[in-house]
């Protein structure tokens, strides 16, 4: 299961993220100055003719794009209960899984445990997106290829996606990660194709440069979320994984240097 959150970092209840620091942290005017970062923020609204309107004062909610937001996040969720399938999660996204040789023992487990975490979450006022939380299945057995598990919450069946994305990586049914790597070989085509007319023209940057150029798009894009990814649901799902994500990775851009740049 993927959980997706509405507007989570909108409506982190600043009392209760208070609570939660000074739990770990004793001193009180550390969690001051913490706290002070994401309160006293306010907001304008200006519609197309140039109309604003009054100065709003912001009561709940942490700044986005922050690098202290997710990890503020994380300390407020840090109390999820226990639950029978694993947890995983980082700032609001959060997956939770179980495995199982039964398909409806999994979607009961599943079921309970979502019920456990929607109870939980409208507890610290968070709110669970119904439309956007999807279940999806990872296995090998291609007779159970076309099931859909059908895990319920608050007596509503939550969307099944085959294929769906956890922390920018896009999953797949036998955690192969193809598709992810293709739908990137495709992004960096245009890119690379850029490069090689640069390469080829006698004005601009250097070989080396182009080259030191083309290594940082392949392996900067998404080298880092596919390492996390592979380390949360590979070794949870397939054990033992045969090839990480990150192996998958780096033998797609060793691939594309020899067809794009062969050697002389």
């Amino acid at each position: 299961m993927f959980v997706d959150l509405t507007t989570a970092y909108d409506i982190v209840w600043h009392r209760d993220l208070t609570s939660k620091l000074l739990r770990l942290l004793p001193d009180r005017h550390m969690v001051h100055v913490i706290m002070a970062m994401g309160s006293n923020r306010s907001f304008t609204l200006t519609t197309g003719n140039r109309k604003r309107s009054r100065l709003r004062r912001l009561k709940n909610g942490i700044p986005q794009g922050s690098l202290l937001a997710p990890l503020l996040f994380n300390i407020y969720i840090s109390d999820v209960p226990t639950t029978v399938s694993r947890k995983d999660a980082y700032a609001d996204n959060l997956a939770i899984m179980h495995a199982d040789g039964d398909g409806q023992a999994v979607e009961g487990v599943l079921s309970k445990d979502m019920a456990t975490i929607d109870e939980y979450l409208q507890t610290w006022k968070l709110k669970l997106s119904t439309t956007k939380t999807v279940s999806a299945a990872f296995h090998l057995n291609n007779k159970e290829a076309k099931r859909e598990l059908k895990v319920s919450c608050n007596n509503e069946i939550l969307p099944f996606f085959p294929e769906p994305k956890y922390l920018w990586i896009k999953l797949d049914r036998s955690l192969t990660y193809r598709r992810h790597l293709e739908s990137h070989r495709k992004k960096l085509t245009s890119r690379v194709l850029l490069v090689r007319r640069l390469a080829r023209s006698g004005w601009g940057a250097g070989a080396t440069t182009l080259w030191t150029a083309t290594l940082a798009w392949c392996t900067q894009s998404q080298s880092t979320a596919l390492q996390s990814g592979a380390a949360v649901l590979t070794p949870a799902l397939l054990t033992p994984p045969s090839t990480t994500s990150c192996e998958l990775w780096l033998d797609a851009c060793v691939l594309y240097q020899r067809t794009t740049f062969p050697s002389s």
